[in-house]
Protein backbone atom coordinates (compact mmCIF):
# COMPACT_ATOMS: atom_id res chain seq x y z
CA UNK A 1 0.00 0.00 0.00
CA UNK A 2 2.78 2.43 0.95
CA UNK A 3 4.66 1.88 -2.31
CA UNK A 4 1.51 2.39 -4.32
CA UNK A 5 0.67 5.67 -2.60
CA UNK A 6 4.25 6.93 -2.89
CA UNK A 7 4.13 6.21 -6.62
CA UNK A 8 0.78 7.97 -6.97
CA UNK A 9 1.94 10.96 -4.89
CA UNK A 10 4.87 11.38 -7.26
CA UNK A 11 2.45 11.39 -10.20
CA UNK A 12 0.49 14.18 -8.50
CA UNK A 13 3.70 16.16 -8.03
CA UNK A 14 4.46 15.76 -11.74
CA UNK A 15 0.94 16.86 -12.70
CA UNK A 16 -0.06 13.44 -14.06
CA UNK A 17 -2.74 12.69 -11.47
CA UNK A 18 -5.23 14.97 -9.75
CA UNK A 19 -5.11 15.59 -6.04
CA UNK A 20 -8.76 14.49 -5.76
CA UNK A 21 -8.03 11.12 -7.39
CA UNK A 22 -5.05 10.57 -5.09
CA UNK A 23 -7.04 11.36 -1.95
CA UNK A 24 -9.82 9.07 -3.13
CA UNK A 25 -7.39 6.19 -3.61
CA UNK A 26 -5.79 6.88 -0.23
CA UNK A 27 -9.19 6.80 1.48
CA UNK A 28 -10.00 3.50 -0.22
CA UNK A 29 -6.80 2.07 1.25
CA UNK A 30 -7.71 3.29 4.74
CA UNK A 31 -5.22 6.17 4.87
CA UNK A 32 -6.33 9.34 6.68
CA UNK A 33 -6.48 12.65 4.86
CA UNK A 34 -3.76 14.05 7.14
CA UNK A 35 -1.31 11.30 6.22
CA UNK A 36 -2.24 11.52 2.55
CA UNK A 37 -1.67 15.29 2.47
CA UNK A 38 1.68 14.84 4.20
CA UNK A 39 2.71 12.40 1.48
CA UNK A 40 1.69 14.90 -1.19
CA UNK A 41 3.69 17.65 0.51
CA UNK A 42 6.77 15.42 0.70
CA UNK A 43 6.41 14.46 -2.96
CA UNK A 44 6.07 18.13 -3.95
CA UNK A 45 9.22 19.04 -2.04
CA UNK A 46 11.12 16.17 -3.63
CA UNK A 47 9.99 17.23 -7.08
CA UNK A 48 11.13 20.79 -6.44
CA UNK A 49 9.36 24.14 -6.70
CA UNK A 50 6.87 24.63 -9.49
CA UNK A 51 7.65 27.74 -11.50
CA UNK A 52 5.21 30.27 -12.90
CA UNK A 53 1.73 31.52 -12.15
CA UNK A 54 0.62 34.09 -9.60
CA UNK A 55 0.66 33.89 -5.82
CA UNK A 56 -1.78 36.09 -3.93
CA UNK A 57 -1.84 37.02 -0.26
CA UNK A 58 -4.67 38.67 1.63
CA UNK A 59 -3.08 40.63 4.47
CA UNK A 60 -4.10 42.75 7.39
CA UNK A 61 -2.00 45.80 8.11
CA UNK A 62 -2.32 48.17 5.16
CA UNK A 63 -3.29 51.83 5.13
CA UNK A 64 -3.95 54.49 2.51
CA UNK A 65 -1.08 56.51 3.99
CA UNK A 66 1.55 53.78 3.44
CA UNK A 67 4.65 54.49 1.34
CA UNK A 68 7.32 52.23 -0.11
CA UNK A 69 10.19 53.90 1.76
CA UNK A 70 11.64 51.02 3.84
CA UNK A 71 12.59 53.45 6.60
CA UNK A 72 8.90 54.02 7.30
CA UNK A 73 7.70 50.41 7.17
CA UNK A 74 5.52 50.03 10.25
CA UNK A 75 2.79 47.47 9.47
CA UNK A 76 2.43 44.01 8.02
CA UNK A 77 1.61 44.79 4.40
CA UNK A 78 4.68 46.93 3.82
CA UNK A 79 6.80 44.45 5.76
CA UNK A 80 5.72 41.52 3.58
CA UNK A 81 5.83 43.44 0.30
CA UNK A 82 9.26 44.79 1.21
CA UNK A 83 10.55 41.22 1.41
CA UNK A 84 9.37 40.70 -2.19
CA UNK A 85 11.17 43.64 -3.81
CA UNK A 86 13.80 44.51 -1.20
CA UNK A 87 17.13 42.85 -0.43
CA UNK A 88 19.07 43.09 2.81
CA UNK A 89 22.69 42.56 3.72
CA UNK A 90 21.71 39.48 5.75
CA UNK A 91 18.50 37.66 6.66
CA UNK A 92 17.53 35.78 9.80
CA UNK A 93 17.14 32.05 9.09
CA UNK A 94 14.49 29.88 10.79
CA UNK A 95 17.12 28.42 13.13
CA UNK A 96 18.26 31.88 14.24
CA UNK A 97 21.45 31.92 12.19
CA UNK A 98 22.27 34.54 9.56
CA UNK A 99 21.88 33.99 5.83
CA UNK A 100 24.27 36.18 3.86
CA UNK A 101 22.59 38.13 1.10
CA UNK A 102 24.17 41.29 -0.32
CA UNK A 103 26.91 40.92 2.28
CA UNK A 104 28.92 37.92 1.14
CA UNK A 105 30.79 37.84 4.45
CA UNK A 106 31.07 39.90 7.64
CA UNK A 107 34.11 39.99 9.91
CA UNK A 108 35.30 42.10 12.80
CA UNK A 109 38.34 43.30 14.65
CA UNK A 110 39.24 41.51 17.89
CA UNK A 111 37.52 44.19 19.96
CA UNK A 112 34.27 43.96 17.91
CA UNK A 113 34.44 47.66 17.06
CA UNK A 114 35.45 47.58 13.38
CA UNK A 115 33.26 45.49 11.11
CA UNK A 116 34.08 44.71 7.49
CA UNK A 117 31.36 43.59 5.12
CA UNK A 118 32.43 42.17 1.77
CA UNK A 119 29.76 43.15 -0.73
CA UNK A 120 28.73 40.44 -3.14
CA UNK A 121 29.60 41.09 -6.78
CA UNK A 122 27.10 40.57 -9.56
CA UNK A 123 24.04 41.74 -7.62
CA UNK A 124 21.87 43.98 -9.77
CA UNK A 125 19.30 46.58 -8.82
CA UNK A 126 15.96 46.58 -10.62
CA UNK A 127 17.07 49.66 -12.57
CA UNK A 128 20.00 47.75 -14.06
CA UNK A 129 22.76 49.26 -11.92
CA UNK A 130 25.10 47.05 -9.92
CA UNK A 131 24.98 47.09 -6.13
CA UNK A 132 28.17 48.65 -4.74
CA UNK A 133 29.69 49.16 -1.29
CA UNK A 134 28.92 52.85 -1.77
CA UNK A 135 25.19 52.00 -2.01
CA UNK A 136 25.45 50.02 1.21
CA UNK A 137 27.16 52.86 3.06
CA UNK A 138 24.67 55.38 1.68
CA UNK A 139 21.79 53.18 2.88
CA UNK A 140 23.15 53.01 6.42
CA UNK A 141 23.88 56.75 6.37
CA UNK A 142 20.31 57.57 5.42
CA UNK A 143 18.78 55.37 8.11
CA UNK A 144 21.19 56.75 10.71
CA UNK A 145 20.03 60.29 9.91
CA UNK A 146 17.28 61.55 12.22
CA UNK A 147 15.69 63.35 9.28
CA UNK A 148 14.86 60.00 7.66
CA UNK A 149 12.54 59.07 10.58
CA UNK A 150 13.80 55.54 10.11
CA UNK A 151 12.74 52.92 12.62
CA UNK A 152 16.32 51.61 12.37
CA UNK A 153 17.73 54.84 13.81
CA UNK A 154 18.08 53.39 17.31
CA UNK A 155 20.12 50.36 16.28
CA UNK A 156 22.46 52.48 14.15
CA UNK A 157 23.19 55.04 16.84
CA UNK A 158 26.33 53.17 17.87
CA UNK A 159 28.07 53.79 14.54
CA UNK A 160 31.00 56.21 14.71
CA UNK A 161 32.00 56.20 11.04
CA UNK A 162 31.58 54.21 7.82
CA UNK A 163 33.23 54.10 4.45
CA UNK A 164 33.44 52.12 1.23
CA UNK A 165 36.80 50.64 0.29
CA UNK A 166 37.20 48.44 -2.76
CA UNK A 167 34.55 45.73 -2.54
CA UNK A 168 33.99 46.28 1.18
CA UNK A 169 31.90 48.46 3.47
CA UNK A 170 33.78 49.22 6.69
CA UNK A 171 31.80 50.22 9.77
CA UNK A 172 33.50 51.58 12.91
CA UNK A 173 31.47 51.55 16.10
CA UNK A 174 31.72 53.84 19.11
CA UNK A 175 31.72 50.82 21.41
CA UNK A 176 32.12 47.08 20.93
CA UNK A 177 29.05 45.21 19.69
CA UNK A 178 29.25 41.47 19.11
CA UNK A 179 25.67 41.52 17.74
CA UNK A 180 26.36 43.97 14.92
CA UNK A 181 25.76 41.49 12.04
CA UNK A 182 22.29 40.70 13.44
CA UNK A 183 21.39 44.38 13.36
CA UNK A 184 21.84 44.33 9.59
CA UNK A 185 18.90 41.89 9.36
CA UNK A 186 16.50 44.66 10.39
CA UNK A 187 13.82 44.73 7.69
CA UNK A 188 14.03 48.50 7.31
CA UNK A 189 17.60 48.32 6.02
CA UNK A 190 16.71 47.49 2.42
CA UNK A 191 19.69 48.32 0.21
CA UNK A 192 18.71 50.92 -2.39
CA UNK A 193 20.57 52.82 -5.13
CA UNK A 194 22.52 55.58 -3.40
CA UNK A 195 20.86 54.40 -0.21
CA UNK A 196 17.49 55.76 -1.28
CA UNK A 197 18.72 59.31 -0.79
CA UNK A 198 17.44 60.30 -4.24
CA UNK A 199 14.01 58.68 -4.09
CA UNK A 200 13.33 56.33 -1.15
CA UNK A 201 9.80 55.63 -2.42
CA UNK A 202 10.91 54.34 -5.83
CA UNK A 203 10.59 50.72 -4.72
CA UNK A 204 13.94 49.82 -6.28
CA UNK A 205 16.25 47.30 -4.66
CA UNK A 206 17.65 43.88 -5.63
CA UNK A 207 14.93 41.48 -4.47
CA UNK A 208 13.30 38.70 -6.52
CA UNK A 209 10.38 40.87 -7.66
CA UNK A 210 10.08 44.29 -9.31
CA UNK A 211 7.31 46.58 -8.13
CA UNK A 212 4.50 46.84 -10.69
CA UNK A 213 1.53 47.89 -8.54
CA UNK A 214 1.57 50.35 -5.65
CA UNK A 215 -1.93 51.23 -4.48
CA UNK A 216 -1.59 52.10 -0.77
CA UNK A 217 -4.29 50.57 1.37
CA UNK A 218 -5.62 48.54 -1.57
CA UNK A 219 -3.13 46.26 -3.30
CA UNK A 220 0.50 45.77 -4.32
CA UNK A 221 2.04 43.70 -7.08
CA UNK A 222 5.37 42.52 -8.38
CA UNK A 223 6.74 40.61 -11.35
CA UNK A 224 9.72 38.27 -11.33
CA UNK A 225 13.01 40.14 -11.73
CA UNK A 226 14.81 38.41 -14.59
CA UNK A 227 18.28 39.31 -13.30
CA UNK A 228 17.72 38.39 -9.65
CA UNK A 229 21.10 37.42 -8.21
CA UNK A 230 19.87 34.12 -6.75
CA UNK A 231 18.22 33.07 -9.99
CA UNK A 232 15.37 30.62 -9.39
CA UNK A 233 16.29 29.80 -5.80
CA UNK A 234 13.63 32.24 -4.58
CA UNK A 235 10.68 33.86 -6.27
CA UNK A 236 9.03 30.87 -7.95
CA UNK A 237 5.86 32.59 -9.18
CA UNK A 238 5.90 34.85 -12.22
CA UNK A 239 3.86 37.41 -10.29
CA UNK A 240 2.92 38.13 -6.69
CA UNK A 241 0.07 40.22 -5.38
CA UNK A 242 -0.91 41.47 -1.94
CA UNK A 243 -4.51 42.51 -1.38
CA UNK A 244 -5.13 44.60 1.72
CA UNK A 245 -7.92 42.93 3.71
CA UNK A 246 -7.99 44.41 7.20
CA UNK A 247 -11.27 42.79 8.18
CA UNK A 248 -10.59 39.31 9.63
CA UNK A 249 -13.87 37.80 8.42
CA UNK A 250 -13.34 39.02 4.87
CA UNK A 251 -9.74 37.80 4.95
CA UNK A 252 -10.79 34.30 5.98
CA UNK A 253 -13.56 34.22 3.38
CA UNK A 254 -11.08 35.21 0.64
CA UNK A 255 -8.85 32.27 1.56
CA UNK A 256 -11.74 29.81 1.73
CA UNK A 257 -13.08 31.03 -1.60
CA UNK A 258 -9.71 30.79 -3.33
CA UNK A 259 -9.41 34.52 -4.05
CA UNK A 260 -6.06 34.47 -2.24
CA UNK A 261 -3.53 31.71 -1.56
CA UNK A 262 -2.47 32.77 1.92
CA UNK A 263 -3.46 35.09 4.75
CA UNK A 264 -1.88 36.45 7.91
CA UNK A 265 -3.32 36.95 11.39
CA UNK A 266 -5.82 34.12 11.67
CA UNK A 267 -7.78 34.83 14.83
CA UNK A 268 -7.10 32.21 17.52
CA UNK A 269 -10.82 31.80 18.18
CA UNK A 270 -11.44 30.44 14.66
CA UNK A 271 -8.33 28.27 14.24
CA UNK A 272 -10.22 25.03 14.87
CA UNK A 273 -12.81 26.01 12.26
CA UNK A 274 -10.15 26.92 9.69
CA UNK A 275 -8.45 23.56 10.19
CA UNK A 276 -11.61 21.84 8.93
CA UNK A 277 -11.66 23.71 5.62
CA UNK A 278 -10.52 21.36 2.80
CA UNK A 279 -7.17 22.36 1.34
CA UNK A 280 -6.43 25.00 3.99
CA UNK A 281 -3.41 24.59 6.28
CA UNK A 282 -2.95 26.61 9.46
CA UNK A 283 0.68 27.70 9.78
CA UNK A 284 1.94 28.53 13.29
CA UNK A 285 5.28 29.65 14.69
CA UNK A 286 6.32 30.53 18.23
CA UNK A 287 8.79 33.33 18.63
CA UNK A 288 9.45 36.78 20.04
CA UNK A 289 6.32 38.65 19.01
CA UNK A 290 4.17 40.29 21.67
CA UNK A 291 0.99 42.33 21.92
CA UNK A 292 1.54 45.31 24.25
CA UNK A 293 -0.56 47.99 25.91
CA UNK A 294 1.59 51.14 25.54
CA UNK A 295 1.57 54.06 28.00
CA UNK A 296 3.40 57.33 27.30
CA UNK A 297 5.61 57.89 30.34
CA UNK A 298 5.92 61.61 29.57
CA UNK A 299 2.17 62.26 29.38
CA UNK A 300 -0.28 62.60 32.28
CA UNK A 301 -1.56 60.54 33.97
CA UNK A 302 0.98 57.95 32.82
CA UNK A 303 3.92 60.08 33.97
CA UNK A 304 3.14 58.76 37.46
CA UNK A 305 4.78 55.38 38.10
CA UNK A 306 2.27 54.49 40.83
CA UNK A 307 -0.49 54.76 38.25
CA UNK A 308 1.52 52.75 35.68
CA UNK A 309 2.11 50.02 38.24
CA UNK A 310 -1.57 50.02 39.20
CA UNK A 311 -2.51 49.46 35.55
CA UNK A 312 0.00 46.62 35.30
CA UNK A 313 -1.28 44.86 38.41
CA UNK A 314 -4.89 45.33 37.29
CA UNK A 315 -4.34 43.06 34.28
CA UNK A 316 -5.43 39.43 34.48
CA UNK A 317 -2.86 37.94 32.12
CA UNK A 318 -3.95 34.33 32.49
CA UNK A 319 -7.50 35.23 31.52
CA UNK A 320 -6.31 37.19 28.51
CA UNK A 321 -4.08 34.35 27.36
CA UNK A 322 -6.91 31.85 27.66
CA UNK A 323 -9.71 33.92 26.13
CA UNK A 324 -7.85 35.96 23.50
CA UNK A 325 -4.99 33.74 22.32
CA UNK A 326 -6.72 30.43 23.18
CA UNK A 327 -3.37 29.10 24.31
CA UNK A 328 -1.46 30.20 21.19
CA UNK A 329 1.12 32.08 23.23
CA UNK A 330 2.66 32.56 26.67
CA UNK A 331 2.12 35.03 29.52
CA UNK A 332 4.17 38.25 29.38
CA UNK A 333 5.90 40.14 32.17
CA UNK A 334 5.97 43.82 31.14
CA UNK A 335 9.29 43.82 29.34
CA UNK A 336 9.81 42.92 25.66
CA UNK A 337 11.99 39.80 26.06
CA UNK A 338 11.05 36.13 26.48
CA UNK A 339 12.77 32.74 26.50
CA UNK A 340 13.12 32.81 22.71
CA UNK A 341 16.02 35.26 23.13
CA UNK A 342 19.58 34.25 23.99
CA UNK A 343 20.71 35.27 27.49
CA UNK A 344 17.17 35.36 28.88
CA UNK A 345 16.89 34.99 32.66
CA UNK A 346 14.14 32.57 33.68
CA UNK A 347 14.16 33.53 37.37
CA UNK A 348 12.48 36.94 37.09
CA UNK A 349 9.27 36.88 39.11
CA UNK A 350 6.17 36.72 36.92
CA UNK A 351 3.73 39.54 37.59
CA UNK A 352 0.32 38.38 38.84
CA UNK A 353 -3.14 39.91 38.83
CA UNK A 354 -3.50 41.79 42.14
CA UNK A 355 -6.56 44.09 42.17
CA UNK A 356 -6.10 45.01 45.86
CA UNK A 357 -2.53 46.23 45.37
CA UNK A 358 -3.58 47.92 42.12
CA UNK A 359 -6.35 49.79 43.96
CA UNK A 360 -3.87 50.89 46.64
CA UNK A 361 -1.38 52.24 44.09
CA UNK A 362 -4.14 53.86 42.04
CA UNK A 363 -5.31 55.76 45.11
CA UNK A 364 -1.71 56.72 45.90
CA UNK A 365 -1.28 58.14 42.38
CA UNK A 366 -3.95 60.74 43.06
CA UNK A 367 -5.67 60.22 39.71
CA UNK A 368 -9.43 60.25 39.42
CA UNK A 369 -11.81 59.78 36.53
CA UNK A 370 -11.66 57.46 33.55
CA UNK A 371 -8.56 56.50 31.55
CA UNK A 372 -8.89 56.41 27.76
CA UNK A 373 -7.57 53.30 25.99
CA UNK A 374 -7.51 53.18 22.19
CA UNK A 375 -7.76 49.93 20.26
CA UNK A 376 -8.57 48.56 16.82
CA UNK A 377 -9.04 45.26 15.02
CA UNK A 378 -5.72 45.83 13.28
CA UNK A 379 -3.71 46.18 16.49
CA UNK A 380 -3.66 42.40 16.89
CA UNK A 381 -6.16 39.54 16.53
CA UNK A 382 -8.70 39.95 19.32
CA UNK A 383 -7.47 43.41 20.34
CA UNK A 384 -10.96 44.84 20.87
CA UNK A 385 -11.98 41.88 23.04
CA UNK A 386 -8.68 42.16 24.93
CA UNK A 387 -9.40 45.81 25.74
CA UNK A 388 -12.85 44.89 27.02
CA UNK A 389 -11.51 42.12 29.25
CA UNK A 390 -8.90 44.51 30.60
CA UNK A 391 -11.63 47.05 31.28
CA UNK A 392 -13.41 44.45 33.40
CA UNK A 393 -10.32 43.44 35.39
CA UNK A 394 -9.43 47.11 36.03
CA UNK A 395 -12.94 47.67 37.38
CA UNK A 396 -12.17 45.14 40.13
CA UNK A 397 -9.42 47.52 41.26
CA UNK A 398 -11.67 50.57 41.09
CA UNK A 399 -10.05 51.82 37.88
CA UNK A 400 -12.38 53.02 35.11
CA UNK A 401 -11.16 52.35 31.59
CA UNK A 402 -12.89 54.07 28.68
CA UNK A 403 -12.38 52.23 25.39
CA UNK A 404 -12.26 54.01 22.04
CA UNK A 405 -12.38 51.72 19.02
CA UNK A 406 -10.41 53.32 16.21
CA UNK A 407 -10.75 52.52 12.47
CA UNK A 408 -8.09 50.28 10.96
CA UNK A 409 -7.11 52.70 8.22
CA UNK A 410 -4.99 55.30 9.95
CA UNK A 411 -4.43 53.39 13.18
CA UNK A 412 -0.67 53.00 12.64
CA UNK A 413 -0.18 56.54 11.39
CA UNK A 414 -2.56 58.43 13.70
CA UNK A 415 -2.92 56.35 16.87
CA UNK A 416 0.11 54.12 17.47
CA UNK A 417 3.06 56.15 18.74
CA UNK A 418 0.83 59.24 18.70
CA UNK A 419 -1.76 58.61 21.44
CA UNK A 420 -0.78 58.08 25.08
CA UNK A 421 -2.52 54.73 25.78
CA UNK A 422 -3.12 52.24 23.00
CA UNK A 423 -2.77 48.62 21.94
CA UNK A 424 -0.08 47.53 19.50
CA UNK A 425 2.05 44.61 18.35
CA UNK A 426 5.75 43.93 18.03
CA UNK A 427 7.39 41.22 15.97
CA UNK A 428 10.46 40.99 18.17
CA UNK A 429 14.05 41.30 17.00
CA UNK A 430 17.07 39.04 16.54
CA UNK A 431 18.79 39.99 19.81
CA UNK A 432 17.93 41.64 23.12
CA UNK A 433 20.13 44.60 22.25
CA UNK A 434 18.30 45.12 18.98
CA UNK A 435 14.89 45.03 20.68
CA UNK A 436 15.90 47.52 23.36
CA UNK A 437 17.74 49.76 20.88
CA UNK A 438 14.82 49.84 18.46
CA UNK A 439 12.14 50.91 20.92
CA UNK A 440 13.33 51.61 24.46
CA UNK A 441 16.40 53.82 24.36
CA UNK A 442 15.74 57.54 24.56
CA UNK A 443 16.79 58.31 20.98
CA UNK A 444 14.76 55.57 19.28
CA UNK A 445 12.25 56.92 16.77
CA UNK A 446 9.97 54.00 17.64
CA UNK A 447 10.07 54.60 21.39
CA UNK A 448 6.32 54.04 21.64
CA UNK A 449 6.17 54.30 25.44
CA UNK A 450 8.18 57.56 25.66
CA UNK A 451 10.25 55.93 28.41
CA UNK A 452 13.46 57.93 28.31
CA UNK A 453 16.05 57.14 30.95
CA UNK A 454 19.70 58.13 30.35
CA UNK A 455 20.82 55.55 32.93
CA UNK A 456 18.97 52.83 31.05
CA UNK A 457 20.53 53.98 27.77
CA UNK A 458 23.96 53.55 29.39
CA UNK A 459 23.04 50.04 30.51
CA UNK A 460 22.06 49.11 26.95
CA UNK A 461 25.35 50.46 25.59
CA UNK A 462 27.40 48.74 28.28
CA UNK A 463 25.73 45.37 27.73
CA UNK A 464 26.22 45.75 23.99
CA UNK A 465 29.97 46.03 24.44
CA UNK A 466 30.33 43.27 27.05
CA UNK A 467 31.84 40.17 25.43
CA UNK A 468 31.63 38.01 28.58
CA UNK A 469 28.28 36.26 28.10
CA UNK A 470 27.64 35.59 31.81
CA UNK A 471 28.18 39.24 32.68
CA UNK A 472 26.05 40.28 29.74
CA UNK A 473 23.20 38.01 30.84
CA UNK A 474 23.28 39.56 34.31
CA UNK A 475 23.09 43.03 32.76
CA UNK A 476 20.07 42.05 30.68
CA UNK A 477 18.39 40.69 33.79
CA UNK A 478 18.86 44.04 35.56
CA UNK A 479 17.53 45.89 32.52
CA UNK A 480 14.45 43.67 32.36
CA UNK A 481 13.59 44.26 36.00
CA UNK A 482 13.99 48.03 35.69
CA UNK A 483 11.74 48.16 32.64
CA UNK A 484 9.23 45.79 34.25
CA UNK A 485 8.92 48.00 37.33
CA UNK A 486 9.31 51.48 35.87
CA UNK A 487 8.55 51.39 32.13
CA UNK A 488 5.40 52.23 30.21
CA UNK A 489 5.02 48.78 28.70
CA UNK A 490 2.28 46.32 29.69
CA UNK A 491 2.86 42.93 28.06
CA UNK A 492 -0.02 40.53 28.70
CA UNK A 493 1.34 37.84 26.40
CA UNK A 494 3.81 36.76 23.74
CA UNK A 495 1.91 35.47 20.73
CA UNK A 496 2.36 32.72 18.22
CA UNK A 497 2.14 33.77 14.59
CA UNK A 498 -0.95 32.17 13.07
CA UNK A 499 -1.12 32.34 9.28
CA UNK A 500 -2.89 30.07 6.81
CA UNK A 501 -2.19 28.81 3.31
CA UNK A 502 -4.71 27.59 0.76
CA UNK A 503 -5.05 24.67 -1.58
CA UNK A 504 -1.91 23.67 -3.45
CA UNK A 505 0.49 26.01 -1.64
CA UNK A 506 3.88 24.36 -1.10
CA UNK A 507 7.24 25.45 0.30
CA UNK A 508 6.09 27.07 3.53
CA UNK A 509 8.93 27.31 6.07
CA UNK A 510 7.93 28.55 9.52
CA UNK A 511 10.25 31.24 10.89
CA UNK A 512 9.93 32.41 14.51
CA UNK A 513 11.35 35.82 13.60
CA UNK A 514 8.14 37.16 12.06
CA UNK A 515 4.82 36.19 10.50
CA UNK A 516 4.46 34.69 7.00
CA UNK A 517 7.85 32.90 6.97
CA UNK A 518 9.51 36.10 8.22
CA UNK A 519 7.76 37.91 5.38
CA UNK A 520 9.06 35.49 2.74
CA UNK A 521 5.93 33.41 2.14
CA UNK A 522 5.30 34.91 -1.31
CA UNK A 523 8.98 34.50 -2.17
CA UNK A 524 9.51 30.95 -0.86
CA UNK A 525 6.19 29.30 -1.74
CA UNK A 526 4.76 27.97 -4.97
CA UNK A 527 1.55 26.41 -6.26
CA UNK A 528 1.26 22.75 -7.17
CA UNK A 529 1.08 22.04 -10.88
Amino acid sequence: MSNELEFLSQRVAKGRLTRRDFLGRAAALGVTATVANSMLAAAARAEGPVKGGMLKAGLQGGESSNVLDPALNLSQVNFNFGKCWGELLVELAPDGSLEHRIAESIGSSDDAKVWTMKIRKGVEFHDGKSVTPEDVVATLERHADEASKSAALGILSGIDSMKASGDEAIITLKEANADFPYLMADYHLVIQPNGGKDNPNAGISAGPYKVTVDEPGVRYGGEKFANYWQGDKLGHADQVEIIVINDPTARTAALQGGQVNMVNRVEPKIVDLIKRVPGVTVQTASGRGFYPFNMFCDTAPFDNNDLRMALKLAMDREELLEKILRGYGTVGNDFPINEAYPLFSTDIELRKFDPEKAAELYKKSGHSGSILLRTSDVAFPGAVDAAQLYQQSCAKAGITIEIKREPGDGYWSEVWNKQPFSLSYWGGRATQDQMYSTAYVSSADWNDTRWKRPEFDKMVATARGELDQDKRKAMYRDMAEIMRDEGGLIVPFFNQYIDASGKGVQGWVANPAQEMCNGHALVRCWLEA
